[in-house]
């Protein structure tokens, strides 16, 4: 499939950007590009022409941060956001230049020169950091885009309102403020009073410093109004699948299938004991499957949980293993399931929130935490 904007990263139906094969493998991660696509349109149709970037961090959430990039760029999507310096410099040498790209956690000290030559703009989130970015345009000679990040009350990153109120009036002398923004604590609690205490000071802080245009919304922060959207929405989450409303039906389509290999099935009889510490004694005759998968491809030990065939659930019996789950498939007929076989473990039956809520955690970890031993496919490029 040609790149039809011209830019960015092709990536065509079935393609994947691992080394490992997926006779190879022992399990395959399917993402479907398209849905990445359709969600960044539900966003925007809910953000009225209020313009919409997407978030990158984390290689895309574990995704791909090019293949992701490649998808939203075919939407329009020309503004993008990492979290670290080498996640931009990577990110840059895919997409080659023309999107803006801007480094949330900022930059380490020193590594000015680093970020001009990828062409990055940093989030600006103390005095330091701005201070090292006004010093790089003096020597570079020209105004330097960057955007500067307040700390209406998450207290993680941007500047604290005190530094903000000090702020003389050259402290951005070479600076091209593309960007005043802050990040909402919790949005994904609409009711949360912390909501509306955040807008109140992000409005104050925003006031004390040079006009330009206001970015606060994250994924959640999309759903609380137009109250919340201002010039630039940051949506992450909501893109990849995760539901940016909990307690709600989920707005946006799924992203992710995980699919794991049986690398064995065995009869037991009653009383045997099953996975390490014996945790699990069968209470009769079982018939089992090892898959493999286990929390060294991210799926985490604690997550009891089940994987699916045809529809039918298959449930994990004894503990998670480093590169093995054991399934009770007593409900499949005898002879059903056998080696090579995939059974599901996100997907139609199982949604990637499901899972996370089974683990004890959210999407994102669930997401950022899968492994590198996948084969990977992606598909609707």
């Amino acid at each position: 499939m040609n790149d039809d904007t011209g830019r960015g990263f092709p990536v065509p139906d079935g393609a994947d950007n691992s080394t490992v094969s997926e006779t190879a493998a022992g399990a395959i991660l399917t993402i479907d590009l398209g849905a990445i696509r359709e969600n960044y349109r539900r966003l925007k149709a809910r953000l009225a022409g209020v313009r919409c970037a997407g978030v990158l961090k984390a290689d895309g959430y574990g995704l791909g941060a090019a293949q992701v990039a490649s998808a939203l760029i075919r939407e329009g999507c020309d503004i993008f956001f990492v979290a670290l310096l080498s996640e931009g410099i990577a990110l840059r040498k895919a997409l080659g230049p023309g999107h803006d790209i801007f480094v949330l956690n900022g930059l380490p000290p020193g590594s000015e020169s680093e970020a001009l030559a990828a062409g990055l703009h940093p989030v600006i989130n103390s005095i330091a950091q701005l201070g090292a970015w006004r010093e790089a345009a003096r020597a570079a000679g020209r105004k330097l885009p960057a955007a500067v990040q307040v700390d209406s009350g998450m207290s993680r990153l941007g500047m604290p309102p005190a530094d903000v109120e000090a702020l003389g009036t050259d402290a951005f002398d070479g600076i091209d403020i593309r960007f005043v923004m802050s990040h909402l604590a919790c949005a994904d609690e609409p009711r949360n009073p912390a909501n509306e205490q955040q807008w109140l000071a992000f409005e104050r802080l925003r006031k004390a410093l040079p006009a330009a245009p206001a970015s606060l919304a994250n994924s959640s922060g999309i759903f609380l109004g137009p109250l919340y959207h201002y010039d630039l929405a940051r949506p992450g989450a909501a893109l990849y699948g995760i539901n940016p409303t909990p307690g709600e039906t989920n707005p946006m389509l799924p992203v992710v299938r995980l699919q794991a290999k049986v690398a064995q099935t065995r009869s037991v009889e009653e009383g045997a004991g099953i996975g390490y510490g014996h945790t699990y004694h069968s209470r009769g005759p079982l018939r089992l499957a090892t898959i493999s998968l286990g929390y060294a491809d991210g799926w985490h030990r604690r997550a009891a949980s089940a994987a699916w065939f045809e529809g039918v659930r298959l449930p994990f019996v004894g503990r998670v293993s480093m590169d093995s789950i054991i399934l009770d498939i007593s409900a499949l007929p005898a002879g059903r399931l056998g080696e090579g076989d995939l059974v599901e473990l996100i997907g139609q039956s199982q949604s990637l929130d499901d899972a996370a809520a089974h683990a004890g955690t959210i999407g994102y970890e669930i997401l950022t935490s899968l492994g590198a031993r996948f084969h990977r496919r992606y598909i609707g490029a």
